[in-house]
């Protein structure tokens, strides 16, 4: 079967104005782009039709969320507010979360494009798939945006699915490496969405993603983080999923598998202290497919988060994509050789002393 592919040039078209980076501009620093801006989700899908894979997928057409779809994750006081500073002239949806006029609307598309995504796979016009979708959503909580993220796309789409598809049990692998933490607040007391996060240790939120946030009530067992130190490389993240998220998904068993993908762990991501490679992602996606092909028919859905790197988030994205269609391109990396060489690529012992303590987590997942 195919992979669909959701895009929108309206995904592009997303403003959030011109600061340091992250940080608004000011009389100590000079303006420039803010790092969540179109540049590098506009070259992966660039690069997707260089290559000529762009058109051995399948097109799936993003719609817009409906307020009541989005209310199943977030308040309506909240949903207002973005919608009336978007009427306006854009604002901010918490510090550092910034948006221009008619970015509600966007997001909107964007929550609609994961589900329609979800509808495609669920219905069985595509095995799997993958949303190129901006703003971002793993962030998003259920009364704030934060981290670039205004709608909790994923969580959306899952919700969605499970009160009109009758889906049952879904897991979140979520290798952004910022913590998932909207994705994580919007399941917490929930057995029905296992939700898995690798991310490095403490780098955003503050004081999120740690090993003690398990999940509460029903949920409790359910919410597995893996917090990794900053300078981890294929080997960490591959061992991590070995001994830790494979483990879990074939515990928990789940009906579908959902990916916020983020690029930003990649070795040369401005917002990131990791080192994993496209070969790296395009491994954990192999290992996330056989999982999906052995638990739950196939059905593998990923959305796109962070990923800051314009030169080098085409290339992760190209391999993840050359995977879920099992079509491999001319394209080449560039920095596979380099990167390959860095100093501590293989796993390190404190790396999987961090591994070893969430995978002492698992006999809770039933």
């Amino acid at each position: 079967m195919a992979t669909g592919f959701v895009f929108h040039e309206l995904y592009m078209w997303h403003n959030t104005w011109n600061w340091a980076q992250v940080f608004p501009p000011s009389l100590t620093v000079q303006p420039g782009e803010h790092a969540e801006n179109p540049e590098s989700k506009r070259r992966f899908r660039n690069l997707l039709e260089v290559s000529g894979l762009l058109d051995q997928l399948t097109p799936i057409k993003p719609r817009y969320a409906t307020e009541d779809e989005i209310a199943r994750f977030h308040t309506r006081p909240y949903i207002e507010r973005i919608k009336k500073l978007s009427a306006e002239n854009g604002g901010d949806a918490s510090a550092l979360t910034p948006f221009g006029r008619g970015s509600f609307e966007i997001a909107q598309l964007s929550a609609g494009g994961t589900m329609a995504a979800m509808d495609a796979i669920l219905d069985g016009k595509v095995k799997n798939a993958y949303v190129l979708c901006r703003p971002p959503g793993h962030h998003a909580e259920a009364d704030i945006g934060l981290g670039f993220c205004l709608f909790g796309n994923v969580a959306i789409a899952v919700m969605h699915a499970q009160a009109t598809k009758g889906l049952g049990r879904v897991a979140t692998v979520d290798w952004d490496v910022h913590h998932g933490n909207g994705t994580q607040a919007a399941f917490y007391k929930s057995r029905d969405v296992l939700t898995i996060s690798l991310h490095q240790d403490g780098l955003y939120p503050p004081n999120s993603g740690n090993l003690a946030e398990r999940g509460d009530g029903a949920g409790f067992g359910y919410n597995l983080n893996i917090p990794l130190p900053p300078g981890c490389g294929n080997g960490a993240y591959l061992a991590a999923f070995e001994h830790v998220v494979l483990p879990a998904l074939r515990r928990y068993k789940p009906e579908m598998i959902v990916v916020p993908s983020g690029f930003d762990a990649s070795g040369v991501d401005p917002l990131g202290r990791m080192m994993v490679s496209a070969e790296g992602y395009r491994q954990m996606t192999r290992m996330l497919m056989q999982a999906a092909d052995e638990l739950c028919g196939g059905r593998l859905l990923m959305s796109h988060e962070g990923g800051y790197s314009q030169m080098y988030v085409p290339y992760c994205g190209l391999a993840v994509m050359e995977e879920l269609t099992g079509i491999r391109t001319h394209i080449n990396d560039p920095w596979a050789e380099p990167m390959a060489t860095w100093g501590q690529q293989d796993l390190q012992p404190h790396q999987w002393t961090a591994i070893q303590a969430a995978a002492k987590l698992l006999d809770d997942i039933k």
